[in-house]
């Protein structure tokens, strides 16, 4: 329950910053506005003066918990591929550029390229969509159309997709790459 935070015990100091993000959070905690997307954009642009840990924690539980829909919501492919032998290396530096540049997307919580250990011709695509209307996106996006005509011809057999809802995590940080470079 978001009202038991006391933003003004969290957030100290005198700059213009940490007034306008205390001013922003008392007025979402004390409105009925948690969850408009009014109150999304407001958050949106105010968790990005959190600075320490504790406004961080209190930044991302107010954004998480004003956003349309939560990580329990996501959406998860699991793209089955088999590579001509001889074709995985090649298949494998495609598919991490195109892996890299699906991370960055907006709707991409997590893309990952994982290789099968006994047989190095399968590989699978784990794809974690922030919203179903995501994957037609990514389907749009250069980077996409660059490897799927890239990889056209590695193909031993088509590639196969399941789709999962996802359980858990259930906070868009268990999903989160961090501070990582994505390299």
């Amino acid at each position: 329950d978001t009202t038991a935070i006391k933003p003004h015990l969290i957030i100290s100091g005198k700059s213009q910053r940490h007034h306008y993000l205390k001013a922003t959070m008392l007025k979402i905690l004390t409105t009925s506005t948690v969850g408009s997307k009014a109150t999304s954009a407001v958050l949106r642009r105010s968790t990005s003066l959190c600075h320490s840990r504790q406004q961080q924690v209190v930044c991302r539980l107010l954004s998480s918990s004003s956003s349309s829909g939560t990580a329990a919501d996501y959406l998860a492919v699991h793209v089955f591929v088999s590579v001509k032998p001889g074709m995985e290396e090649t298949f494998k530096e495609a598919s991490l550029t195109n892996a890299r540049a699906s991370a960055k997307e907006e709707g991409v919580a997590r893309f990952d390229v994982v290789q099968q250990m006994d047989d190095p011709t399968k590989f699978v695509l784990v794809e974690v969509y922030k919203n179903g209307e995501a994957p037609a996106k990514h389907k749009e996006t250069d980077h996409y159309n660059t490897w799927r005509e890239t990889v056209a011809d590695m193909m031993a057999e088509p590639r196969s997709a399941i789709k999962y809802r996802n359980l858990f995590p259930v906070t868009e940080d268990g999903w989160d790459y961090g501070d990582s470079k994505l390299e």
